[in-house]
């Protein structure tokens, strides 16, 4: 069961707007995708044990195979799967590189803040053990962790969680780790110049996407979407098929019966009404797409909803 909600231009707001950073663990039972494609404007680092997973960002594919860090920039889409049938976890810390601002402008705001949150200077894509940055990096990373408070497996919550804090010590803990992972990078020379040449199939394929969501509750042709990015039809889909995992239809259909199922989990809608506002103007069609999307009823799960939240 996949538990991180799929936002693709995240809407949520990591951490608090005074405090924005957050720390996420992501639980996966099985094989097959552990986060959806999605983006945001925050820095990502991502710390991966062990285990089996492919990460992509913006349409590359990298294979994770063992312990190590990866970072996502800024307005970057990514999406993670599972490689292997057994228990995954991820763990990510997600920050707003303002935090880090200094009044002052000295030489770290001047050369390292400002072109970061200009998007001039861009964070390495990966770093594995043997690189010299890595073990202080890691420790700076686990410290964060701890600082918000939770740490061990055992005590996270079972599914995907996230968690701030406005504890005062806490916070400066974790800008003191932030700007030493900073310094770890910059020490070693990993930050590099942000390169001219935007790949335009990602920012098509963004565009696409929140055209979706900002119109799912009404008819959507494929050719609505390739005419969103000024491309031919068959190539758009192509294109769509090969960056997300599915076709332009099939996604829809998916995002929204994940609306679908938010409704019946946060309101009490009448399931009629629920299949109209997330865009389903047939109610057998409907009902066929959810029970094949969630393997019940929308009144199954929802009483299901209601029966965890009152244990």
């Amino acid at each position: 069961m996949e538990t991180r909600p799929s936002l693709l231009k995240e809407i949520r707001t990591h951490g608090t707007s005074s405090f924005p950073c957050a720390i996420y663990r992501t639980h996966f039972e099985g094989k097959g995708r552990l986060v959806k494609h999605h983006w945001h404007d925050e820095v990502e680092i991502l710390y991966f044990s062990g285990g089996k997973f492919q990460l992509e960002i913006n349409m590359e594919t990298f294979l994770v195979e063992s312990e190590c860090l990866y970072f996502i920039n800024p307005g970057e889409l990514h999406s993670i799967m599972t490689e292997t049938a057994e228990s995954h976890w991820e763990d990510a810390v997600v920050f707003s590189p303002s935090m880090l601002s200094f009044d002052s402008c000295d030489e770290a705001q001047i050369h390292l803040i400002k072109p970061i949150q200009k998007g001039r200077l861009l964070f390495p894509r990966c770093i594995l053990p043997e690189n010299p940055a890595f073990v202080p990096v890691k420790e700076a990373f686990l410290s964060i962790m701890r600082s918000f408070g939770q740490i061990a497996q055992e005590n996270f919550p079972a599914e995907d969680s996230s968690l701030v804090t406005n504890d005062l010590t806490s916070q400066l803990y974790i800008k003191s780790s932030l700007l030493y992972i900073f310094a770890a990078l910059s020490g070693g020379g990993l930050f590099t110049p942000t390169e001219k040449n935007m790949d335009k199939r990602v920012e098509s394929i963004k565009t696409a996407l929140t055209y979706i969501h900002e119109n799912y509750r009404e008819k959507i042709y494929v050719a609505d979407l390739a005419r969103q990015v000024n491309l031919n039809e068959q190539y758009f889909s192509r294109l769509f098929k090969k960056a997300i995992g599915s076709s332009p239809i099939e996604y829809i259909n998916d995002y929204r019966m994940k609306k679908a199922r938010m409704l019946l989990e946060e309101t009490d809608l009448p399931v009629t009404e629920v299949c109209m506002e997330c865009g389903c103007n047939n109610l057998g069609n409907f009902l066929r797409e959810f029970s094949k999307y969630s393997g019940m009823t929308p009144l199954q799960y929802r009483k299901q909803v209601k029966k965890v939240k009152i244990i």
